[in-house]
């Protein structure tokens, strides 16, 4: 019973101190993350009314992935991030956003005040327990939540190749599209989920520097950092498919969206 609780305990450590990872990288983070396509967007926020623009808050906003493409079709953002770091560099790079700091589970923003909220690559940090309700407290009638993933798509010989060459000591199993689970929660309808085909332009070295940027990659030791960033280049350049120049890293967008139930 006591290695269990142990266990548990280590991974809900090792898990918040990935949470908490990447502010200190954020440059690097706006510069190699992949941004999200546009049909992806679209899908997420299809109940969403587009006249007048529809108010979105991107949830976990980290350095703005996301809130430039929901710019891009035509959305009002507000974009809450706990980071400081992370806010900051969102803050110069799109200094017209209104940027909050704030959290999932302690949303900065009054009762049904928003048409929609977004999260990217940040479902899998928050609380749920806690989160849900601060959804629905703050989504208008009829809102949507919608999570987004980009993805490695590990259907690609290479690429899966790829994901196990950049383990580390801090990884967890890789997910399996097909068979995740969708969340539940009686405040909101049934979740949807679709998949969208995505690429993002490399070299090497910034696949490299993408990876560099993982949460896996950023709590270990400076040493097994290194370590795992070496083989991800020396395996890049050893494949004919990345060795010299730019490729396109292909991947899978996952989106999961529910509307707010009409209680």
């Amino acid at each position: 019973m006591g290695n269990t609780t142990d266990r548990d305990a280590s991974k809900r450590a090792l898990h918040a101190r990935r949470a908490s990872s990447f502010g200190a990288h954020a440059m690097d983070y706006a510069e190699h993350r992949p941004d999200y396509p546009l049909a992806a967007i679209r899908w997420a926020l299809e109940a969403v009314p587009t006249v007048p623009a529809p108010i979105v808050v991107d949830l976990g906003a980290g350095t703005g992935k996301l809130t430039e493409g929901l710019l891009a079709v035509g959305a009002s953002v507000i974009a809450v991030e706990p980071d400081d770091g992370m806010r900051v560099e969102l803050m110069r790079r799109l200094p017209g956003v209104r940027a909050l700091e704030g959290s999932a589970e302690e949303i900065p923003l009054p009762d049904g005040s928003v048409d929609a909220i977004v999260a990217g690559q940040a479902f899998h940090w928050f609380d749920q327990q806690r989160a849900f309700p601060e959804f629905a407290r703050v989504l208008c009638k009829g809102g949507t939540f919608a999570a987004l993933w980009n993805t490695d798509d590990m259907r690609v010989d290479w690429v899966a190749e790829l994901g196990r060459v950049a383990r580390s000591d801090a990884s967890a199993p890789p997910p399996e599209l097909g068979d995740a689970q969708l969340p539940e929660h009686p405040l909101f309808e049934i979740f949807e989920r679709a998949e969208f085909p995505h690429t993002q332009r490399r070299t090497a070295e910034s696949l490299a520097a993408t990876i560099g940027t993982h949460s896996h990659t950023l709590v270990v030791s400076p040493q097994q950092r290194a370590e795992v960033l070496r083989r991800v280049t020396e395996y890049l350049r050893s494949r004919p498919e990345t060795a010299e120049g730019e490729f396109d890293l292909p991947l899978v967008t996952l989106v999961l969206r529910a509307e707010l139930r009409d209680n």
